[in-house]
Order: structure tokens, then sequence, then C-alpha cells
């Protein structure tokens, strides 16, 4: 059976110290209020997980700690020490009522709950799938500089349709120019096939999905799944190291066409006929897909038809003045050349807030074929360049407003923005272009745009009576393990006993009666058993094999994190769905995340739950993997 996201440690099943509710969960103010007046002082009623934590069951895509913004009402639970607010009388009984004078802990006034529990004005109910989630502490008050990508950042494509074109135009291109049959023309895109963080391995033709410690859960031949022993012959001796050149990451929306065509070609071409030689038919895949970005064919469809491949979010416009208002300098850091950068910019934000005649007044900078990820550690100088894209003489000595600028590097853009290290914001959707490449060679933060998140994270909030079903069966799936070798270890003692004991000896029929009933108990528990674990492979496959028939959830892989999500946790500070999800929060937000734990911690209460004030840890990674 496929292990799915409900298959769980021991550690993973004991409720959370100090109670509350897990901070994804979406609930009212009154419930809060009713959770808290029903709850020991010790443990909550709520025995579920904290997102963000290894492991996490129900949540799937929301490997950190999400945030609820000051104006979201009702929208995500905040864990709150139950000792400070069990006692605490309700807003009920607070008319009128005056700070307590001389406690010396304002965190207890009965105003400060009454504050809490009201409704927080001017709020707006921000669905969970279009929050922040938090893998890093986060101060929005000292980030100075915010910088955004474009393609799949600022502009959200209408993924189904652009995919579509790019996969019929690759298909076109390796016909006319590489020399593959025509029957190639038949294939239509699978868009169901692929999702981000599969890996193509090029010696065998498989695609598989790997987890955090880079097993392999699933593969598939062309649209057949590999055999379990097949798998475990291929991959589980031998460490996938993605480093080599035997395999191609799958790590953007970008090439997800290339997977599916890669997989739809072997299914057809080896239907009825020899075995292709993989490693050709990739690199003919790729370069082709190359090349229709590189000439602009993709482009100029895409340019000829905006409003079909590309998303207006009216909340892009209003999210980018929120950040300005405070001070801080925006700028755009694209690989696009300034043709496609302007057309598209100027659909996605011209009009959107009055006060900005142009697009290119939310920025400080506009800095376009910028070389990414080269650029990050690149010494080439910035360029000025002319509406027609001409290059114009002069060293670039500041930046201004309405210009554009090609090439360039970090130092420089450093040095130009007079602000640098933590103190700059990147937003990308790129791991490795937009990501980890600004980790490796900066401090930046970094957010990170995954725009399949709203619809894992809406898949979830669907199957929540699942869910919990499976979560109560997990737990007692646990007792009745831990029961039933208990029931064995006596039956042993029995059994020796028994084997011991003379014929006609006075305590043989209560040790025999002993025996039966310690067999009757075990079977019962062992019938148990069966049942729950029947049941939970039915609920999970409703979630995961409901969600994607091929891969499951996207950032899950069995138990652990995929790959995909392991990556996310490592390099991005924060992440959400859409650039424009910064329109709920602050711009002078602390971001917090649920302090990390070690499975012995789940028993015992943990120090500061949401972690301390600190800078980014080196390179931008969790402490225990920074450089020494």
């Amino acid at each position: 059976m496929q292990r799915g996201i409900f298959a769980t440690g021991f550690e993973e099943l004991r409720p959370s110290p100090g109670g509350g509710l897990p901070s994804s969960t979406r609930v009212s103010r009154s419930s809060r209020a009713t959770s808290r007046s029903t709850s020991s002082p010790t443990l909550g009623p709520d025995r579920r997980f904290r997102a963000g934590e290894r492991g996490d069951r129900w949540t799937g895509a929301i490997l950190g700690a999400c945030h609820s913004p000051a104006g979201a009402q009702g929208s995500v639970a905040r864990r709150r020490p139950p000792c400070y607010l069990g006692g605490m009388p309700g807003r009920d009984d607070l008319a009128g009522a005056e700070p307590v004078p001389g406690t010396g802990a304002a965190y207890l006034d009965p105003v400060v709950r009454a504050i809490l529990d009201g409704p927080r004005a001017g709020g707006r109910d921000v669905p969970a799938s279009r929050q922040v989630f938090v893998n890093r502490n986060l101060r929005l008050d000292k980030i100075e500089v915010v910088g955004f990508d474009m393609d799949y950042t600022l502009a959200i494509y209408q993924l189904l349709h652009l995919e579509d074109v790019a996969f019929d135009m690759t298909v076109e291109r390796m016909v006319s120019r590489r020399g593959w049959p025509e029957r190639l023309l038949q294939l239509r895109y699978l868009s169901a096939f692929v999702i981000r963080g599969l890996v193509v391995d090029k010696l065998t033709g498989n695609i598989f999905k790997m987890d955090r410690h880079n097993h392999v859960g699933r593969a598939y031949h062309g649209l057949t799944a590999v055999p379990k022993e097949e798998r475990y012959r291929l991959y589980r001796d031998d460490r996938v190291a993605l480093s080599s050149p035997r395999f191609a990451w799958i790590d953007t929306l970008f090439s997800l066409p290339e997977a599916a065509l890669f997989a739809q070609v072997i299914d057809l071409e080896e239907r009825n006929g020899p075995r292709l030689d993989y490693d050709k038919l990739f690199t003919d895949i790729r370069e082709s897909m190359d090349q229709i970005h590189a000439d602009g064919t993709l482009k100029t469809r895409v340019k000829a038809d905006l409003p079909r491949f590309i998303q207006r979010d009216p909340e892009l416009g209003p999210a980018l003045h929120k950040l300005r208002s405070t001070g801080k300098r925006l700028f755009l850091l694209t690989n696009s050349h300034l043709d496609y950068t302007e057309a598209v910019m100027h659909h996605v934000l011209a009009g959107v807030v009055p006060e900005y005649p142009s697009w290119r007044n939310y920025f400080d900078a506009v800095i376009t074929a910028a070389g990414k990820p080269g650029f990050f550690s690149s010494t080439a100088p910035f360029v000025e360049i002319d509406a027609a894209g001409n290059a114009l003489p002069g060293e670039v000595r500041a930046f201004e407003r309405g210009h554009t600028y090609t090439g360039g590097n970090r130092g420089d853009l450093e040095r130009l923005l007079g602000a640098g290290g933590d103190r700059v914001l990147y937003v990308g959707d790129h791991i490795y272009g937009d990501i980890l490449r600004s980790k490796k060679s900066s401090q930046w933060r970094t957010c990170l745009v995954i725009e399949e998140l709203e619809r894992e994270i809406d898949w979830l909030e669907r199957h929540r009576v699942a869910l919990e079903e499976v979560a109560g069966l997990e737990e007692l799936r646990l007792r009745i393990d831990d029961e039933a070798a208990a029931h064995r270890a006596a039956l042993n003692g029995v059994d020796r006993r028994l084997e011991r004991l003379p014929g006609g000896d006075p305590a043989l029929a209560a040790l025999e009666a002993e025996q039966q009933r310690l067999k009757r108990e075990l079977e019962s528990l062992r019938a148990a058993l069966r049942e729950a674990n029947a049941r939970i492979a039915v609920l999970q496959g409703e979630v995961e094999s409901g969600y994607n028939r091929y891969w499951g959830l996207t950032f899950k892989e069995g138990s652990e994190n995929s790959r995909i999500g392991e990556q996310i946790e490592d390099y991005a500070c924060v992440y959400t769905s859409r650039a424009s999800n910064f329109v709920f929060y602050s711009p002078m937000q602390y971001f917090r995340v649920l302090r990390r734990t070690m499975p012995h911690e789940l028993s015992a209460l943990r120090l500061a739950p949401w972690g301390e004030e600190h800078a980014a840890p080196a390179a931008g990674d969790r402490p225990s993997k920074a450089p020494r």
C-alpha cells in the first residue's frame, strides 16, 4: 500500500504541549473563546498537529507557521499559552473594566483580553490559501528594500493556457528541426500528470517523486507506474544525487511541459517500438523549449493576447503601494527583456491605483535582462537603456525612477539602493534562480511565491472532515499497537510459566484461563488494527489520489515533506501563493515561526514556542545547516 501523508511516527501523535489550536486552523473568535474556557491548563481539546513541524499530518502544503494578518477576523488561530488565558474573564464580564493596577504583568490585564477577543477594526477575512507562511522570523519593519521577479511572481500566468501553447510549440519544433516523427503532433498536453518537484531520470526514462530524505516514493515510466520492486531495485540502494547529469530537477512551473512531453513521448513511442535514447529525448525537449523562449516565439504569442495568458490581480497595486507607504524602496529584477517586460507590467499594473499613472512609478529601479542566477555572483556593470532597448553611454552612478537598466550585479544593486544584507527582501518564484542563489550569495531575506499553493490548501480545507477522522484513527492505532505489544509480552510470559508447571499443579487452571483471555483480547486488538488501517487507506486515497492520481500532494511524500517541500523550508524565509498577499499585512509586520522541536520535546512544554528575535542564520539556512 502506498504510504500517505497520514503515516506518522509515535512522537507525532502526542498532543501539543500547552494545548491550543494548530496555527493553520481557521476558527471564529467565539470558538476560540470556547476552547479556552473548556481546555485544561496543560492539554487543550485539540490533539492535532502544529502546522510547520516535521511530519505535519493534515496540512500538507502548510510547511511553516501561518500568520493571520492584523486585519483578518477569524482567519487563523494564534496559539496562546492557556496558563495566561484560562482564568481570565470573558468579554461579557468586562463592561467598563479598567486595567488591573500593580499586577506587574500587563499581558494579564483583562482589558487586553477584551481587545484580543473583540472584532478587529477594518479587518478582512483572509482565506488560508492567501496567507503568508513562515519558515524563519521576518520583521518587515527592518526591511528597507523589497525586490520582485516578474514572471510567475508579479505576473501570474493562466497556467493551462500558457503550458498548452508551450507544449505544442515544443513538439512542433522537435518535429520540424530535430527529426522526430510527425505522429508526435497528435500528442496533447496532459497537465494532470505533472507537478513541481518531480525528477527526470535520463538513464532509465523514469520520472519520480522524492521525499526530503531523497527516498523515491513514486515513479512512472511513460504514463505507467513503475512496480515497487523495480523502484526499489533502481533507487533504494544508491542515493539520488540531483547534481548528477543523469537527473533533471523539475522545480519551476516553466518546466512542467518538459516533463509531461518526456513521459508522453515515451508512452507513445515505446508502445510498439524499441527503447528510446532517453538522454537525447530530454535534451531535444529542453533545447527546443529554450529556443521558443529565447527567439521570442512564445512571448510573441503571449503579448498578442495578454488577458488570455496573464491574470490581472486587482490587489497587486495596493500591495506594492502599502510597502512603499512606509518608505521602503522597491525594485524589479527580471530576466525578461524590455519589450516583454513593458507589455506585461503595463497589463498587470496600469490604472490599478490612480496615484500611479505608470507601472514604473511603483519601482525605484527597473532591471531587465538581469541574467539570474549569475546576477548574484557577477561583477557585470549596470547599463542604462532607452525605450527601444539600446544601451546609453556613461556609467550608472545612481538609479533614477522611470529609467530602465540591464545586466548588473548584486553588489552594485545594494550600493546604488543604499541597503544590503538582511535589510533586503527578495520575492520570486524560482527556488534556484531567485531564492537559493540569492541565499548562497548574500544575506537577503527571501519570499517564495508558489502559485499552486492556493489549490492544494483549498483541497485540504474541503477534506477537513476526512483529515480529522484520520487523525483520530491514527491516535487510536497507536494505542492499539502499544496495547497489543503489551498483550503479546504478557502472553509469552504465561506460555513460559505453563511450560514449566507440572501436571496437576493447582495454579494450572488459572494460568490457562489467563492465557485464553489474553489470546481473545489480542485477537480483538488485531482485528481493530486491521480495520483501522483499512479505513485510513480509504481516506488516504480520497485526499492524496483525489488531488493528483499520479503524485498525490505536491508538498508531501508519504509521511514526510516532499523534496520540493524541504527546499522551500531550507531556502525561503516566508512563502505565499502570490505577491499581492502582502496587502493583507502591515508593512511593519513581524512574521514569527513556530519554534522547531525535536521528538523528545513533544511530550514536554517547550521553551518559547513562537521563536525568538534573531537575525537570519548564516547563508539563510537553518542554524544547523549554516556553514561553519
